[in-house]
């Protein structure tokens, strides 16, 4: 059902603390509020866990003694990255929050809506190392979790689409919490986080465009912690229209190497002859067609696309949350496309792997079906060095066959096979009759934007 750009409320379905309190909204929009509020200021949701829950995961590590530089050893671990922003010890994606035994850790919009790459930490991309399940499984060890609250089967990647249902089979359409409704929930939904600064050009939103693109109420499903009432979601909408405003503020991030701008230039024409008329345009003048390609002209994965269920929306657009208003006193509905959105391309050298399931790993790969390894890893790590100027994305090792059954679910995360469903890597074979030379003729350009 939702295509949430906030990925991570939902999980806290489990091991809450607890949290009580309620925040005054002002009027007015304001991106500098949305700024603090996706670092978790206020904090909306409860804690995950106890402080020294975390403190102390090292232990499920297999470690005799704690890393000397354990702040580092967190980060590594879980694909999270160093915060720009005062955030005490804590990676991107964490911070402190209250509960009913004192302060305990939770998650924010920046665990999947911030990372790094070559070197550099950018908000509003989106984190293409996480490894999200394997954190909260240890955070919540020993914890019964609900089958559906599986947040991820290879890193980098989400399933935006069973937690949330789930949080929504136990609310009413008011919010409040009562007798569970029948959703249907999936597996093996992979998606990649998209990136925050594409929004302010769409007129839909998320891979599948099934919902207007100033929808700010669809976000508010990540507050649906059974621990958190329906009045108390219901008045954080001022909270979530500042999210909004923030994420509409942000910028696509500039390409930091060098460009050969004689290649660039004939790259230009060769895409406006090849991809313009579903991505776009771009410049001073740029336009974008908003255009949802049908599944099987795409051929790309269909998994996500196909988790549109007729209960599952008809709940949903009979609640609260599709009761907001657009301009001209229409409800912001959810609908089933089934087809992905062609997404604008700024910023697009800072947003690899790419498709919706993140299984082609440099923009070659979009460009050259043939080429896509079926079964790859990689670092993990964003240093330049692991970044990929040629291809435009990520540095990977193609791997002979799958994994074995006997590697652990932490090294299985690390490696994407694409024959498995929701991860395979066809289709979007529109780059196939293009030379190598053109290619990267349009691969340079695409570093422009």
């Amino acid at each position: 059902m939702s295509r949430s750009l906030l990925c991570l409320g939902v999980v806290l379905t489990v091991g809450a603390a607890g949290f009580a309190g309620d925040i005054a909204q002002p009027a007015e929009r304001s991106a500098e509020r949305g700024r603090d509020a996706v670092r978790g200021r206020p904090a909306l949701n409860p804690p995950v866990c106890a402080a020294e829950v975390l403190d102390n995961i090292w232990k499920r590590w297999g470690l005799a003694d704690k890393p000397a530089d354990f702040a580092r050893a967190l980060r590594e671990r879980y694909g999270l990255h160093e915060a720009p922003y005062d955030n005490g010890v804590l990676p991107m994606g964490l911070h402190q929050a209250p509960g009913l035994f004192g302060k305990g850790i939770s998650t924010d919009c920046l665990m999947c809506h911030a990372g790094s790459v070559a070197g550099r930490t950018i908000i509003g991309m989106g984190n293409s190392t996480m490894d999200i399940d394997g954190l909260l499984g240890d955070l919540l060890a020993g914890i019964p979790r609900p089958g559906v609250a599986r947040m991820s089967y290879v890193r980098g990647t989400i399933d935006p689409v069973s937690p949330a249902a789930f949080l929504m089979s136990l609310r009413d359409a008011e919010l409040n919490l009562g007798r569970p409704v029948p959703f249907d929930t999936f597996k093996d939904v992979c998606s990649r986080p998209p990136a925050w600064w594409q929004l302010k050009k769409k007129q839909t939103r998320d891979w599948t465009g099934a919902v207007d693109a100033r929808a700010a109420r669809l976000d508010m499903i990540n507050l649906l912690s059974p621990f958190n009432s329906g009045p108390f979601v219901r008045k954080q909408e001022g909270v979530f229209a500042d999210i909004h405003a923030f994420v509409l503020s942000v910028e696509p991030p500039k390409y930091p190497f060098p460009i050969d701008g004689k290649r660039a230039e004939r790259g230009q024409a060769l895409f406006a002859e090849n991809c313009a008329r579903c991505h776009g345009t771009y410049g001073a003048t740029w336009t974008y067609p908003n255009k949802i390609v049908p599944l099987d002209k795409l051929g790309t994965d269909p998994l996500l696309a196909e988790t549109f269920s007729e209960q599952n929306m008809k709940h949903y657009n009979n609640s609260w949350f599709a009761r907001e208003l657009s301009a001209d006193g229409k409800p912001y509905l959810i609908s089933d496309t089934r087809g992905y959105q062609a997404p604008p391309l700024d910023g697009i050298w800072a947003t690899a792997p790419y498709f919706h399931n993140a299984s082609a790993p440099t923009v070659y790969h979009v460009l050259n079906s043939k080429a896509r390894p079926k079964v790859f890893t990689r670092s993990y790590e964003t240093r330049e060095e692991d970044y990929d100027p040629v291809n435009l994305g990520c540095k990977v090792t193609a791997l002979q066959k799958p994994p074995s059954g006997e590697l652990s679910d932490y090294e299985r995360h690390k490696i994407y096979d694409t024959s498995l469903p929701g991860r395979g890597n066809g289709g979007h074979p529109f780059g196939d009759e293009l030379s190598d030379d053109e290619r990267y003729a349009v691969i340079e350009y695409l570093k422009t934007l």
